[in-house]
């Protein structure tokens, strides 16, 4: 295991990169901590698989260093970093049972046979394989295969970290659910240092202890499951999470007041202070979940249309259009009409503020 670390780190597939497009991977310095689950977040194309196979050694940055406990493992091969790295599709020898499958790392590095036994079956047990080693892996399907490709990441010991591309892509959707578990449990009982590379933020908020969310090749925040969700530090962050995301509204700032369009929404003093001399067009977000329907028009309501409500079930769905906005919101009661007009509420406490993208307030 490892604390990793990443000084001024950048990729650019191009020479002599200039401006922030002109980067695969845009400049950073992180610290993930020895023993911690980390999940890398984001759309297809935003540089989580690049920074991945820059830690694993698969790909030498064009800038900066690449520390593993303070060695510089930078120009460094895969195989010089004592890493374990799990792929999107299985990587198994099918002629092989499920037990020398799992047992072929330790092998390799010289394990006696006891030992490595006593290993191999720890490591079957969790990922429920005990039934299956005496079984060639040819004959399996592709969900069991990809548990012993995940089985192989995660039995060697001494591994700096296990890195996991989109592990679950070839997984059936129930056991997706069982394998994130098992994984969260996995890293308890080992204390590995894991590092998960996902689109999927479901995946990353039940598997991870701290969410490393990309966009466009940068690292835009790292935080909890409730940091990202709660304090969104960019707009990007409040989209992408949540389900419909945040909603994010153009609008200006005047007198201690928020305008979006002709509706004015009363400012906290912290949000205030913080948009003092703020000129210009900002972004107020608020997540689905905190909008309020109100009974009537009040001095903290904006006024609404209702474009639809659909009962999910647990909660009403509503979509309102508020000028030329467009905003979600989770009820758990609901009773407006289609095409009528409704009075929304903003509490002030769950209502951020951002300027170029970047939370202010």
């Amino acid at each position: 295991m490892a604390r990793i670390e990443l000084i001024d780190l950048a990729h650019a597939y191009k020479p002599n990169p200039s401006a922030p497009t002109d980067y695969a991977l845009r400049p950073m310095t992180k610290t993930w901590d020895d023993g911690g689950a980390y999940a890398l977040l984001g759309p297809s194309g935003c540089g989580k698989t690049t920074l991945l196979n820059i830690i694993s050694g698969l790909v030498k940055p064009s800038h900066g260093r690449v520390l593993f406990d303070g060695r510089d493992v930078t120009q460094l091969p895969t195989e010089a970093r004592n890493i374990a790295q799990v792929f999107q599709f299985p990587v198994i020898y099918d002629t092989m049972t499920v037990y020398d499958n799992l047992a072929f790392p330790l092998r390799n590095r010289g394990w006696k046979e006891q030992e490595t036994r006593k290993r191999v079956e720890q490591v079957a047990e969790m990922l429920e394989l005990s039934h299956d080693l005496k079984m060639r892996a040819s004959g399996l399907s592709v969900d069991a295969k990809q548990k012993i490709s995940l089985g192989r990441g995660l039995v060697r010991p001494d591994v700096a970290a296990v890195l996991f591309d989109e592990p679950l892509t070839v997984i059936d959707p129930h056991l997706k659910w069982l394998l994130r578990r098992k994984l969260k449990e996995i890293h308890h009982e080992l204390k590995l240092s894991l590092i998960y590379v996902t689109h999927d933020q479901v995946e990353a908020l039940t598997f991870a202890d701290q969410v490393v969310v990309m966009t466009q090749g940068e690292v835009v925040q790292t935080g909890s499951a409730q940091a990202l969700f709660e304090e969104p530090e960019h707009t990007f962050v409040g989209y992408f999470i949540g389900n419909p995301g945040m909603n994010l509204l153009d609008c200006t700032v005047h007198d201690g007041l928020a305008r979006i369009d002709a509706n004015d929404v009363p400012l906290s003093a912290a949000a205030k202070a913080a948009l003092a001399g703020v000129t210009g067009k900002i972004t107020l977000g608020i997540r689905p979940e905190f909008v309020e329907l109100a009974a009537g028009q009040q001095p903290d309501t904006v006024a609404a249309t209702v474009v639809a409500v659909r009962n999910m079930g647990t909660h009403y769905l509503a979509e309102f259009r508020v000028g030329a906005n467009s905003v979600a919101a989770k009820l758990r009661v609901c009773d407006a009409v289609v095409g009528a007009q409704a009075w929304l509420r903003f509490p002030q406490e769950r209502t951020l503020y951002y300027v170029n993208d970047k939370r202010v307030a």
